[in-house]
């Protein structure tokens, strides 16, 4: 598995052709970041601005953003600005004080969730929120076994890095995580991935009991994104949930990338209906202002608690409860949620005609506005130097995208959720001369 920032990683070693600016600000981004400086493409982009599903450098190109999911409703929008503008003149403290804006959040964001989930905590980032549904797990449980999938990833903190074989370099993950292959429609067919899946889990339960660790949790991202997105069959994580929990274990189900409405529902695990222990959410969640938060049942955070004091100084703050629900407000009002399943169903089926001309594209999968394109060598074999150029392709007919996958080989197509079939059209096309190019 290629480490995650790795993937289309800009290399710094390659600053001669660059644009005399562009060169003048990476070296000057390396010098001050140092080793933990990481840019995208072999030409890194200076972004002055955004609106909507663009991006625009500074010399005024405008850019379809085809791979952020934190300013979901879209680069700039008017509501979100103007009612964490309103809120930041007002007040934004800690969340010690009593204030009636985010209690309001909160319970209408709890009421989009199953009735048993009916408590939230709050935090700044995704990170935070899975290092903390871990922490809740252990308490809760007794235990300390992790399973994850092969590709997974779940954010930087040193607890939430051991739960991610994505972001190493060298090593592994410590004997108490147990990872696990993603769903793997190229091999195993629709009919038993329940049974494959369910079985591997299996398997990662009698391994962290026969080494004293007990199974804490099943911790996965309901799309599979960073494995390669893999969303189908719905429901075919159920028998293994039911698994863990027979052991004792919880089900931490990762909605930072897929959960405010990218799937077509608020949340990712409503397809497969199951009803998780602990709900991890982040990015989407303030459209660019850093929001977070845990959603559990009652005794699950009760027990938490008793043993170990949470507080979060930024986590919910006034102005980041602005920002919640402006994003609530646009999901509903801007029927974005209806949207993003009709625009991604859109670009699939367009994407899927490509591949009668273009023999560089294997699987097309996903749902609502997250995709994933395999793109294979002439032997239809994983192709991640064609994935690397065909980033590169887009990025010059100003399309932005990633990759993912444990070749690398996949494009992670994840627009705004006011992606439209214009946009769709445009990636299209792009992708099509890029591919043209590579004579694929």
């Amino acid at each position: 598995m290629k480490p995650i920032l790795s993937l289309n990683a800009f290399d710094p070693q390659q600053t001669d052709a660059l644009d005399p600016h562009i060169k003048g600000e990476a070296l000057r981004r390396q010098r001050l970041f140092g080793a933990a400086s990481v840019l995208f493409y072999r030409e890194p982009l200076e972004i002055a601005r955004g609106e909507g599903c663009w991006l625009m450098d500074v010399r005024g190109e405008r850019y379809l953003d085809c791979y952020n999911n934190v300013p979901s409703v879209g680069h700039g929008h008017p509501r979100v600005a103007e009612a964490v503008y309103q809120q930041l003149k007002r007040v934004n403290t800690h969340t010690r004080y009593l204030h009636s804006l985010v209690n309001d959040y909160a319970e209408r964001l709890l009421a989009t969730f199953p009735a048993s989930l009916s408590n939230i905590t709050f935090t700044c980032t995704g990170s935070e929120s899975n290092d903390l549904a871990l922490r809740q797990a252990f308490s809760f449980t007794g235990r300390r076994g992790v399973i994850v999938t092969e590709g997974a990833y779940h954010g930087n903190s040193d607890l939430v890095t051991a739960v991610s074989p994505s972001s190493f370099r060298r090593g592994q993950p410590p004997r108490w995580v147990k990872t696990i292959p993603a769903p793997d429609p190229l091999h195993v067919p629709a009919t038993q991935q329940a049974e494959v899946f369910d079985s591997a889990v299996a398997a990662a339960i009698q391994a962290l009991e026969q080494e004293g660790f007990g199974v804490a949790a099943l911790l996965f991202d309901s799309i599979f994104s960073s494995d390669g997105v893999y969303a189908d069959p719905a429901g075919f994580i159920a028998p293994a949930v039911e698994r863990v929990r027979r052991h004792g274990g919880l089900f931490i189900c990762d909605e930072v990338q897929p959960g405010f409405g990218r799937t077509g529902r608020m949340w990712g695990f409503e397809r497969h209906g199951v009803i998780p222990d602990l709900v991890t959410l982040g990015k989407p969640m303030g459209n660019g202002f850093p929001l977070a938060g845990v959603v559990t049942r009652p005794a699950i955070l009760e027990r938490f608690c008793q043993e170990v004091g949470y507080f979060n100084t930024f986590g919910g703050s006034p102005a980041a409860a602005a920002a919640g629900m402006a994003v609530l407000d646009a999901l509903e009002q801007e029927q974005l949620i209806q949207r993003a399943q009709q625009s991604g169903d859109y670009l699939r089926v367009a994407i899927t005609r490509l591949q009668a001309s273009h023999g560089g594209i294997g699987a097309v999968r996903g749902v609502g506005l997250f995709t994933g394109v395999e793109l294979l060598d002439e032997a239809g074999q994983p192709d991640e130097s064609l994935a690397t150029a065909v980033i590169n392709g887009l990025r010059d007919e100003k399309v932005l995208i990633g990759a993912a996958g444990p070749h690398a080989n996949v494009l992670k197509v994840r627009p705004p959720l006011c992606f439209g079939t214009v946009e769709a059209d445009f990636f299209v096309q792009a992708l099509a001369k890029s591919l043209q190019r590579l004579g694929r």
